[in-house]
């Protein structure tokens, strides 16, 4: 097998990280609430919570074609466990699978063991429940605990991080292609949950950050292929 494009660890690991110690270091809830009230009307709520569209097509039906790519995923890594063609391509389908997989399955264990709330159910949005940031302690939640962050809806666009990773070593233009596409989709969930009301610009920054560094290790860790320093020959050893 030829080797993997080399990368430079220290910005693919470090943007992220960088990004995640500036959100633990620095409260972004003014930034959130500066981000949310730009989504936010008074007397009617968000602009986005019963609209149809975004609802439907962007939430639900975005959602489900993402997982469509998921499970063709699966079904090619297990046909690839069979004599055939895409035997050679077991490594790769395998890594998606699982890329993919943890990227949007850590979610929902986030979301339970930090049980922050949504905009739409903070007081400052019409709701009852009372603010309190990802480090302070929990509000006594008035009607049941929260479930929003990090945000779900952005992890499944972001989780296609995993193509890019995937095409990266044999298919450099399609991989710049899945790029894009993650960047987009991941972007565009974020936003239309954010003009639901349903998460803060933060949450989606964490689910961005988290998914890449998801898909970057497992890449680093399974696909990866460094290029080998060659071996001076005798002869050469001796001169």
């Amino acid at each position: 097998m030829s080797a993997s494009p080399s990368f430079d660890r220290r910005w693919w690991y470090g943007i992220p990280l960088a990004l995640l110690a500036i959100l633990l270091l620095f409260e972004p809830s003014r930034l959130d609430f500066a981000v949310a009230d730009l989504f936010y009307v008074n007397g009617l709520g968000f602009i986005g919570r019963h609209n149809d569209f975004l609802e439907d097509v962007l939430h639900d039906r975005a959602k489900q074609l993402v997982i469509a790519v998921g499970v063709l995923a699966l079904v090619g890594f297990l046909l690839s466990l069979l004599p055939g063609r895409l035997r050679p391509l077991r490594r790769t389908l395998g890594y998606l699978v699982l890329a993919m997989g943890l990227s949007t399955g850590i979610i929902t264990p986030l979301k339970k063991a930090t049980q922050m709330h949504c905009p739409w159910s903070l007081e400052q949005y019409g709701g009852v429940e009372h603010f309190s940031p990802l480090l302070g302690p929990r509000a006594e939640p008035v009607e049941k605990p929260g479930s929003c962050w990090p945000g779900g809806h952005a992890a499944a666009g972001f989780a296609l991080f995993a193509l890019f990773f995937a095409l990266r070593d044999r298919h450099p233009r399609s991989a710049r292609t899945a790029l894009i596409a993650a960047i987009s989709l991941g972007t565009l969930f974020s936003l239309v949950r954010m003009a639901q009301g349903a998460h803060f610009l933060s949450h989606n920054l964490w689910t961005a950050a988290l998914c890449w560094l998801v898909c970057l290790g497992l890449y680093d860790w399974l696909l990866y292929r460094p290029q080998t320093v060659a071996e001076p020959n005798a002869v050469g050893a001796h001169h």
